[in-house]
Order: C-alpha cells, then sequence, then structure tokens
C-alpha cells in the first residue's frame, strides 16, 4: 500500500503570476492597492490591538480573581433571627435543621445553609444542634439558659 510520502503529484500547483502581461487582471499595482507601506514587499506590522491588550493588567478585579475564592453554585446561608425563632418555638425546644425545615424557616430542599443571628428581642431558653451561629446570638441563647451544641 502507499504511503503518502510515496504520492506523485498528477498536475501542476495552481499559483498566479502577478505583475505580468497587458491584459491579466494582475498587472500595475498587482492587487496591492496604491503606494505605501502596504503596497511593499515584506509588509508585517504589529497588529495594533495586541499592543493595547498587553498593556492593560492583569488579574485585577471582580470579575477575574472571583472564581478563585467564591462558587456560586453553593448557596449563600439563611439568616434567621432569634425573633423569629422566638415567635415560632416554645421555650425549651431543641432548634435542628429538620425543625427549621418542618416550620417552613428553611425549604426542604437545596441543602441551604442556615445561621442564627441576634435580635432585638431576648431569646428563650434553645437548644441549638448543627446550626450556624453568630457570637451575639451564642451569647443571648447562652445568657438564657440555652445551650448549643
Amino acid at each position: 500500500m502507499a504511503t503518502l510520502n510515496q504520492l506523485k503529484r498528477t498536475s501542476k500547483r495552481s499559483y498566479r503570476r502577478v505583475g505580468r502581461g497587458q491584459g491579466s487582471k494582475r498587472g500595475k499595482t498587482s492587487g496591492r492597492g496604491g503606494k505605501g507601506q502596504t503596497a511593499r514587499a515584506g509588509n508585517k506590522r504589529r497588529p495594533e490591538l495586541r499592543d493595547i491588550i498587553k498593556k492593560l493588567p492583569k488579574r485585577r478585579g471582580y470579575g477575574k480573581n472571583r472564581a478563585r475564592t467564591v462558587s456560586g453554585a453553593t448557596p449563600a446561608p439563611v439568616a434567621v433571627s432569634i425573633n423569629r425563632l422566638n415567635q415560632l418555638f416554645d421555650a425549651g425546644t431543641e432548634i435542628s435543621l429538620k425543625a427549621l425545615q418542618e416550620r417552613g424557616i428553611v425549604s426542604a430542599r437545596g441543602g441551604a445553609k442556615v445561621k442564627i443571628v441576634a435580635g432585638s428581642e431576648k431569646a428563650k431558653k434553645f437548644t441549638i444542634k448543627n446550626i450556624g451561629i453568630s457570637a451575639s446570638a451564642r451569647a443571648a441563647v447562652e445568657q438564657a439558659g440555652g445551650q448549643i451544641h
């Protein structure tokens, strides 16, 4: 079987002679237009846009660096104030993610994170399990005699 390096050309390569003949369509300026830099042989100019792009500063700003630190796929935590917990739960209740989902504070699907934040009211005596809590809310719950696990 013949390989590519053994193939022979059967016809002449097509090319167009320029600048010859009176009746040809590639005479006089030979398709190069008028005078000047672009009409000369070896005309290779640097692309202007490349020079502009190279002068721009690299890796600064929100859009370029965001992907390294922030994942857009993870949902933001839902803030639940102590005032809301006081309305929905009695004192001595154990508050977990499941309890918040049952009361409709957090949607059951979508793995949302929850964080309890302080409110204007004093907290009741709650037992909080496996939920994020701010420092001021933690102090309010512990002051009321509650526990955080």
